[in-house]
């Protein structure tokens, strides 16, 4: 008896889970699992969407990794793909790459600017003219004003 089994569809389990949009979006941005290069190695034992899920239900939750609910892989597994994820760079990767799209679809500039502005009042000598320098009510300097602005790019 041939038996055809069908997928279900996928049921999310908590808010934190992704769906299937976010899937589409965050699956490319993942490195390719080890069994799928040439070199080879040993297939997951647990999908990468679940890791995923278990990772966004610690951060929405903020729980202890030991807590992690039991529907979830084990938490040594999910720890193991958590910690090689952020040491490889992955996770500022996913980071950057999302927070490149949702600018680029609001009609902003891909890359995020920064203008830290400061000013600082400064005491005149007398022999600066009157017309360049005011009070500071504040800080009950009669002087100048020194204005900075820095531009930060991340």
């Amino acid at each position: 008896m041939n038996a055809t089994i069908t997928a279900l569809p996928r049921r999310r389990r908590y808010p934190s889970d992704t769906t299937d949009a976010e899937w589409e979006l965050l699956e490319p941005l993942l490195p390719v699992p080890a069994s799928t290069t040439p070199t080879g190695g040993h297939p997951e034992a647990h999908p990468r969407r679940e890791i995923v899920d278990a990772i966004r239900y610690l951060v929405d939750n903020g729980c202890k990794w030991r807590a992690l609910p039991s529907d979830f892989p084990p938490f040594k597994t999910v720890y193991g793909f958590f910690a090689r994820w952020a040491k490889a760079g992955v996770l500022e990767h996913v980071r950057d790459q999302l927070r490149r799209r949702i600018r680029v679809d609001a009609g902003r500039c891909p890359r995020p600017v920064t203008a830290i502005m400061d000013s600082q009042s400064v005491t005149a000598a007398e022999t600066v003219s009157r017309d360049t320098r005011g009070f500071d009510g504040a800080k009950l300097i009669n002087g100048r004003y020194l204005e900075s602005a820095q531009r930060v790019v991340r």
